[in-house]
This record gives structure tokens, C-alpha cells and sequence, in this order.
């Protein structure tokens, strides 16, 4: 299975950037969307940004993952 998980893209400089995760920061990869900029949201995946989604999805991924996380350590 493959998981992608979203980040904030703090800078971009040329075809890499920063990217926030969980207050987190990673520099990644963006030559899969060299459409972004700084502020929007991307899919991580393997080091790089896969696609940009809006602040909305991004939100409702990263509370599904939470919850899921919580649950994982609430089983055992």
C-alpha cells in the first residue's frame, strides 16, 4: 500500500522546496507539480510532491490519518 500525505509548501526555490508536515519541515521534491508555489498544499510521497489539493482535502486527510493514528494506539 502507498500513502501519500499532505504538506504545506513554505518556499520553493527552482524544482525543490520546503514543505511542512505536522510541524515537521522536509525539503522535497517538486518537479511532479511545477505548478505550485508557496502556500499551497501538495500529496507527499517518496520525497516528492505528487499533487497539489486544496487546503480543504488536505485538512480532511490529515484528520483521518489522526484518527486513525489514535485508534492504532488505543487497540494496543
Amino acid at each position: 500500500m502507498c500513502l501519500a500525505i499532505p504538506g504545506k509548501i513554505l518556499y520553493k526555490e527552482g524544482d525543490t522546496g520546503k514543505v511542512e508536515l505536522g510541524g515537521v519541515t522536509r525539503e522535497v521534491g517538486l518537479q511532479l507539480v511545477p505548478e505550485s508555489k508557496a502556500g499551497d498544499w501538495v500529496l507527499l510521497h517518496a520525497g516528492f510532491a505528487i499533487q497539489v489539493v486544496d487546503e480543504e482535502e488536505a485538512q480532511a486527510t490529515l484528520d483521518l490519518l489522526e484518527e486513525f493514528f489514535k485508534a492504532e494506539t488505543e487497540d494496543g
